[in-house]
């Protein structure tokens, strides 16, 4: 799913063989790929040669866009009766684990939420004069990689929200204002989400975190485990530790929370997953 309906364009560029990325090697304009079942409803055709394209809307990425949502109506049936909406279940708790541990060395892809990538954009928007382009080319031109929540959504088979707008305020909140990094690495358990608005960390277990950096040098980051308590050294020299998000800077630096989401095992305290 676009930001734009000019998909020839941000598969190809002007030569047919450039992929509209940015300087970090991003390609901005991808939002979403939406899982299999997911159902749209079509908002606009748009006049296009050689394929139609869709504006759409849907359930599974409520986020609001001023340009709107596109995709390439090849890739979907349409029907006149609303299609059943897709009903994720969330998988066990150490199957998301055993997911999220083995994206690990996945590349950084903006809007990024299947680990493969998609092989078939190779073949509806072939490279002109590239009949096999080279690993790093074929990597981004598939999508082949993860974004920080897009590494989540994957590992919870499309469960939990898209996008760090909503997990800041996922589930349950870790009370945390104030402690430093000892009390604060006492108070998370596996799966709990280090989250401000724009990035999240997941937790694996008491020792360690998972998640998929920006790296802008370099080949651009990707999905990387590092020490619970180190990690969060680095976050507390720039933000403050929140019992509830805010906007703006707290004490005059950004806050991040920690909120807490998988339901407990049999015979734990009740929690929900929203």
């Amino acid at each position: 799913m676009l930001t734009t309906p000019d998909f020839r364009t941000v598969f190809g560029g002007k030569d047919g063989a450039t992929l509209d990325v940015d300087h970090c090697g991003q390609l901005r304009a991808l939002e979403f790929i939406a899982l299999p079942g997911t159902p749209f409803r079509i908002e606009a055709v748009i006049d296009n040669p050689g394929f139609p394209v869709y504006r759409v809307v849907t359930d599974d990425y409520p986020y609001p866009s001023k340009s709107g949502y596109y995709i390439d109506g090849r890739l979907v049936r349409t029907s006149k009766a609303p299609p059943e909406p897709r009903r994720p279940r969330l998988p066990g708790r150490d199957r998301v684990i055993a997911d999220l541990v083995s994206a690990t060395g996945s590349a950084y892809v903006w809007g990024g939420n299947v680990r493969n990538g998609l092989p078939d954009l190779l073949s509806l928007y072939p490279p002109a004069n590239r009949p096999k382009p080279d690993s790093l080319t074929a990597q981004r031109w598939t999508l082949k990689g993860l974004d920080c929540s897009g590494l989540l959504y994957q590992a919870t088979d499309g469960f939990t929200p898209r996008n760090t707008s909503t997990l800041i305020r996922y589930g349950e909140p870790v009370p945390i204002a104030g402690l430093d990094v000892d009390a604060i690495a006492e108070r998370i358990r596996p799966l709990d989400l280090i989250v401000w608005n724009g990035h999240v960390i997941i937790v694996i277990d008491r020792d360690r975190v998972i998640e998929s950096r920006l790296e802008c040098d370099g080949p651009g980051g990707g999905v990387v485990i590092s020490g619970l308590k180190e990690r969060l050294r680095e976050i507390l020299k720039t933000r403050t530790p929140l019992d509830s998000w805010q906007e703006g800077a707290v004490n005059g630096r950004k806050g991040f929370v920690v909120r807490r989401w998988y339901p407990p095992a049999a015979g734990g305290r009740q929690t929900h997953a929203r």
